[in-house]
Parts: structure tokens; C-alpha cells; sequence
């Protein structure tokens, strides 16, 4: 009974290690392709987040605001 129960923590061991495996090969493959985009389409990059500076700056405003008036 104890073989068995040494047995079947093995085989979960198993699993646990195969699916620890996947998860860090599929990261690492989403990794490169991010950076693969962000090398691609720098320029357009660039372009939103300068279109973004505008909006942040209100929201950083109101922030600011909506604190000094407490």
C-alpha cells in the first residue's frame, strides 16, 4: 500500500514537472515574439504613446485635484 501511494506521488511528480516545463517554454516563446513586435513596429509604438502623453497628463491633473481637495 505504501508503494502504491510512492508510485502515484511519482507520477504527479511527473506531470507537475512536464506542465512547469510548458509554461516556461511557452513564456519564453511569448517573450520573443513581444519583443519581436516592439522591434517591428517601433515607429507606430512611438506614435500612441505620444498620443497617450495628453490623456495622462489630465488624468495625473485630476488625480492631483481630487487629493488637494481632501
Amino acid at each position: 500500500m505504501a508503494e502504491e501511494i510512492k508510485q502515484e506521488e511519482k507520477k504527479a511528480d511527473a506531470k507537475n514537472a512536464v506542465s512547469t516545463i510548458f509554461k516556461v517554454i511557452l513564456g519564453l516563446v511569448f517573450l520573443v515574439l513581444g519583443v519581436l513586435a516592439v522591434i517591428k513596429w517601433l515607429p507606430q509604438l512611438l506614435s500612441v504613446i505620444k498620443g497617450c502623453i495628453g490623456l495622462f497628463l489630465i488624468l495625473a491633473g485630476l488625480i492631483t485635484l481630487a487629493i488637494a481637495k481632501d
